[in-house]
């Protein structure tokens, strides 16, 4: 039960932060919490000294705060409002003529989250500093230092929709959409990425228990410390059968578990615990997802309805940096304890596997478009002139064989 329990709280704590509405909430909170403090202030006596001294800092005269903070409120909503139909309408587009599964990045974008939780929270602030105004002779209890700090965020507020504005329409653009995605993806491959050859599995000749998926979906990873401090805590060896991404049908082998002595079921029940399921393709988890999203831009871009070669050629060009990159670096497909023994095996995609993933299916959809010939013609050679060791010459040989005999065929 409990470690039911710590599964669903990992993976509901996943979807949350990348939740568009995660840093607005979070903000939202830090504003209530600030107009708390002001308030404590303005009440306070060190508050009312300054409003005593500083006679333009006092506010005497109830209904005009009220009006003033009614008057911010219904403003910053309705920009609330705009800027949050502007978000929707990017999104709507991006999904629509590009991938749905660059919504993801778009969606977990900090800035425009962080824009959007300043709005939501002057709003915030405003309302609970409405409630808090009093109508007496003195005056004395008008939060007059919170409705300037108020007024404050409002400009503020108004500088932020006005570059928010400019930041929008940039980010529709697809120069920007397919940079995202590829930064991100670079990001995760040098994080996670060796230079050097990997060492092979030594302990298949062990007995070993497999665990099976226990609901059909993506198999998206797993929580690495938990499963290494088990691993090294009862000497266990854990070789998963499944990439990361795989959708797995529910009772398929996941992993198998080899170990000299019996293994408790509890230990069994920890393990299938730890592995993560749900749908998704979050960059930050896995890097092929950035190579499928920006193969399926390029496609997207040569179908009969966008027709838009340039799109694709930009996703071309971005594939091919990143595939330049994992010429010389794999994905770490070990885990090693704190005396550096390898507990853990998980397969991941090979250089040919991407190639063959990504750049065979924008070449089968653009074939017929001359940008698209002398592009991916010129991609395969720059891979294949910093491939200096000659790793994948024949895969870079074959790819230059299919499209010269295609054009020759009159295919293109």
């Amino acid at each position: 039960m409990t470690v039911n329990l710590n599964k669903n709280l990992r993976i509901y704590y996943n979807k949350i932060t990348e939740s568009i509405a995660f840093y607005p909430a979070v903000i939202a909170i830090v504003f209530l919490f600030l107009s708390w403090m002001m308030l404590e202030l303005d009440f306070s006596s060190f508050g009312k000294e300054i409003k005593s001294n500083i006679k333009w800092l006092s506010l005497k005269d109830a209904s005009t705060a009220r009006s003033i903070i009614s008057t911010i409120a219904a403003a910053i909503i309705s920009l609330t409002v705009f800027s949050f139909s502007m978000v929707m309408i990017v999104l709507n587009q991006a999904a629509s003529q590009m991938s749905n599964r660059v919504l993801n990045s778009m969606i977990g974008n900090r800035f425009q989250q962080t824009v959007l939780g300043f709005y939501i929270g002057t709003i915030v602030y405003a309302l609970f500093l409405l409630s808090t105004i009093r109508d007496i002779t003195s005056g004395i209890y008008v939060p007059a230092l919170s409705i300037y700090l108020l007024i404050l965020l409002t400009v503020i507020d108004i500088f932020l929709f006005i570059y928010f504005l400019d930041y929008v329409t940039q980010t529709v653009k697809y120069e920007t959409v397919i940079d995202r995605v590829q930064k991100k993806t670079m990001q995760n491959m040098q994080e996670k990425c060796i230079s050097n050859e990997e060492e092979k599995i030594s302990w298949n000749d062990l007995p070993y228990v497999e665990i099976k998926a226990e609901r059909s979906d993506y198999f998206q990873g797993f929580n690495e410390k938990k499963i290494l401090e088990i691993a090294t805590k009862h000497n266990l060896y854990l070789s998963f059968l499944h990439q990361r991404s795989t959708y797995l049908l529910k009772g398929i082998v996941l992993l198998r578990l080899y170990s000299k002595n019996a293994i408790d079921k509890e230990v069994l029940l920890e393990i299938a615990a730890a592995n993560d399921f749900y749908d998704g393709q979050p960059i930050d988890r896995n890097a092929d997802y950035g190579f499928k999203q920006l193969s399926e831009i390029a496609i997207k871009a040569l179908s009969p309805g966008i027709n838009d070669p340039g799109t694709a050629v930009i996703a071309l060009h971005s594939l091919s940096d990143l595939l330049s990159f994992r010429l010389y670096h794999t994905n770490s497909e070990f885990l090693t304890d704190a005396n550096d023994i390898a507990r853990i095996y998980i397969p991941s995609s090979s250089f040919t596997e991407l190639v063959e993933n990504c750049i065979y299916p924008i070449w089968r959809y653009g074939k017929k478009d001359q940008y698209i010939q002398a592009e991916m013609k010129n991609s395969i050679q720059q891979l294949l002139a910093v491939d200096y060791k000659n790793k994948y010459s024949q895969l870079f040989d074959h790819l230059n064989n299919i499209i010269q005999k295609e054009i020759n065929e009159g295919i293109l």
